[in-house]
């Protein structure tokens, strides 16, 4: 018998507990009919709470360090026309005319 693949890692070793589908691999267990993570969009929000989206402007609510550089990113530096991104860092922008990938987190929608 095959189940469906893992909705949060795409696992195809997934298993029927008896009550539920698990992933070995990532750990997720689900319901059969529930929705997949691919079925739902993705909301991700700012530090108070406000849901972004794709060319919002926002501003830093904190100084960022840069990694692998000695540069930091000031708080209250404005970023417009955002792109919502999977991942940990979920925020694809330009700021001074390089990429840069932010978390939502130390963002505030404008």
């Amino acid at each position: 018998m095959s189940f469906p693949p893992c909705p949060q890692c795409a696992s195809e070793l997934t298993y029927n507990d008896g009550i539920q589908l698990v992933c070995p691999e990532c750990g997720n267990e689900w319901l059969e009919g529930e929705a997949t993570q691919a079925d739902t969009e993705k909301v991700v929000k700012d530090s108070n709470g406000t849901v972004l989206q794709d060319g919002d402007t926002v501003t830093l609510i904190k100084d960022l360090k840069i990694k692998g550089s000695s540069q930091v990113i000031k708080q209250g530096t404005k970023v417009k026309n955002i792109r919502i991104v999977e991942g940990d860092h979920d925020i694809a922008c330009k700021i001074d005319g390089s990429n840069m990938m932010l978390k939502s987190e130390f963002l505030k929608k404008v």
